[in-house]
């Protein structure tokens, strides 16, 4: 449910709501647009009444928040969500991409690659200190010897870094080295794990499970959210299905749809959804003129040589060529695409 408050509603009045739904045992969201305070009632047990909440001065209506999803829903929060990482502004005017290997492999290769994407243009460096492999013989990672190669990259380069975590435990560590924290589609339903980034306060890039439904994501993104954790970038990358020519099934339909149902940006992993890097040029272009806030693309300097992934990598000159690209197409379709969504008003059905 949400507070709607009046235009005029005084602070007093606001911090009165907020009181009261505390005092009837739920927990308070607030949210201040530029037409209205939002104050969004939770409960995990029990619905609110609206009746609780219609006689206090200030407020100027209650609407029922009709899906299950309720922080990370436009019903609540009907204005985009910027997410800053450092000098990188997600859900903005300019689209953000992220690149860098799959794998921090050594030093020369981490800083070899992360001056390569810097010159072609990429806005953040990527690379998995931890890596989930399917099978436990696969290369898994450099561990904390690979942050510490990450963040001399960033040093060197002044591009933000986004690693994945894969359990609570790594949550402290890899925070002390990256800008921005990456759950895998793996994790995305690892609870406990969504809670302690949500509890961390730094930026997190939230993957889609290979096999989650779109109201899936986004409960899982409701976790982040209610432990606290505002900054939430969705990352749609291919779900499985029965085709079997691509590594998985690029879900283009989702940008869109993720774009109308959450306030949180969306960016598309294009190497990823297809598995080979001939296909991840057209999929980028394809997503960032379906409305993505961004991309992140893999980047090798010699793809035939990595630990992992090398026949989804990118090499430096084909990456550059990509920036041109999409930055191209950006240019053309991104105020015009913004221009046309249509408003969502707080008191939609």
């Amino acid at each position: 449910m949400m507070v709607i408050m009046r235009r005029d509603a005084t602070e007093e009045q606001i911090q009165r709501v907020l009181e009261t739904v505390r005092r009837l045992g739920f927990t308070p969201h607030l949210s201040r647009g530029h037409e209205h305070v939002v104050i969004g009632v939770i409960g995990e047990a029990r619905r609110a009444e609206p009746a609780a909440f219609l006689h206090l001065p200030g407020v100027a209506r209650v609407v029922p928040i009709s899906r299950p999803y309720k922080l990370s829903s436009r019903e609540f929060h009907p204005a985009d969500t910027r997410v800053q990482v450092g000098p990188v502004t997600f859900g903005g005017p300019d689209i953000v991409i992220i690149a860098g290997p799959c794998s921090v492999e050594s030093r020369s290769q981490m800083l070899e690659t992360a001056h390569a994407v810097k010159e072609a243009g990429a806005d953040m460096l990527r690379g998995g200190a931890f890596k989930p492999r399917t099978s436990p013989y696969s290369f898994q990672g450099l561990g904390e010897e690979g942050l510490r190669y990450l963040a001399e990259a960033r040093e060197a380069t002044g591009l933000p870094v986004v690693t994945e975590v894969m359990s609570p435990e790594q949550v402290d560590l890899v925070s002390e080295y990256a800008d921005m924290l990456q759950i895998g589609a793996r994790n995305m339903q690892n609870y406990p794990l969504l809670r302690a980034v949500g509890k961390r306060q730094k930026p997190v890039l939230l993957k889609r499970g290979m096999s989650a439904t779109i109201q899936e994501f986004l409960l899982a993104a409701e976790y982040i959210l209610m432990s606290g954790n505002k900054d939430v970038v969705l990352c749609e990358r291919g779900i499985r299905t029965f085709e079997t020519s691509t590594r998985n099934t690029t879900d283009i339909n989702a940008i869109p749809v993720l774009k109308a149902a959450t306030h949180l940006p969306v960016i598309l992993d294009p190497s990823h959804s297809t598995g080979h890097w001939a296909y991840v040029a057209p999929i980028a272009r394809a997503a960032i003129a379906a409305g993505a806030d961004g991309l992140i693309i893999e980047v090798h300097p010699r793809p035939e040589e990595a630990l992992s992934d090398g026949a989804q990598s990118l090499k430096p000159e084909r990456f550059a060529q990509l920036v041109r690209e999409v930055r191209a197409i950006a240019e053309m379709v991104r105020q015009e695409m913004h221009a046309v969504r249509p408003p969502v008003s707080p008191g939609a059905d």
